[in-house]
């Protein structure tokens, strides 16, 4: 698979890239946050980032006012495994260089099969900031030359917590994997409870 620039073309159906922020308190905040070899960490809040200055510009700028929460995604890691989206935007920032693969929620079939071939690969330097867009899949990045990662998450508060509200197993219901989070995973990951609908290579770079 190709690797593309974050600056590419190509990636504009997914995101775009953010000017308007200073991370710099973030990236530094993040020197303190664990990082394992051999597996990937995902916390949605760290209160010690969201007492920043940063993320009351980001809950009134990038998030109209919405309250936010801010965490961290670190780890190592090779493969796909699944894709998930929102009902809204991601922030990601890059503390390291990392890999994004991205793909579009358009394109999962009516019966919640989606084809990994649809999806792109592209480089996040350190110290880029994205927005990714309701419509884009994603999931863990991924290490670049095996090195570990660290990646900044933000999202509206609540996101990737656990379910406390019944559901009906129909529909797109069966791919809600906690709140405001819709999974589709490969079989090959053995993702315990996920719906399995990634047909093709679980993409492994």
């Amino acid at each position: 698979m190709r690797i593309q620039e974050i600056t590419a073309s190509s990636f504009r159906k997914y995101g775009k890239i953010l000017h308007s922020y200073d991370v710099s308190g973030l990236l530094e905040e993040m020197k303190h946050t664990p990082l394992p070899d051999n597996d990937v960490i995902y916390v949605p809040s760290d209160q010690d980032m969201e007492q920043l200055p940063v993320a009351e510009e980001l809950k009134n700028m990038a998030y109209g006012g919405l309250p936010i929460q801010i965490g961290y995604c670190n780890g190592n890691n090779r493969s796909l495994n699944a894709v998930e989206y929102h009902r809204d935007s991601e922030i990601n920032i890059a503390v390291t260089d990392l890999i994004l693969l991205l793909g579009m929620q358009q394109d999962i079939t009516d019966d919640f099969i989606y084809e990994t071939s649809k999806m792109e690969a592209f480089l996040l330097p350190a110290g880029t900031a994205v927005e990714l867009y309701a419509t884009t899949l994603h999931y863990a990045p991924i290490s670049v030359s095996g090195e570990n990662f660290r990646c900044v998450v933000v999202l509206p508060k609540g996101t990737n917590t656990d379910i406390d509200f019944p559901l009906i197993d129909d529909a797109e219901n069966r791919l809600m994997a906690a709140k405001n989070k819709w999974l589709i995973a490969h079989a090959d990951a053995h993702i315990e409870g996920a719906f399995c609908g990634l047909k093709g290579d679980n993409i492994t770079l």
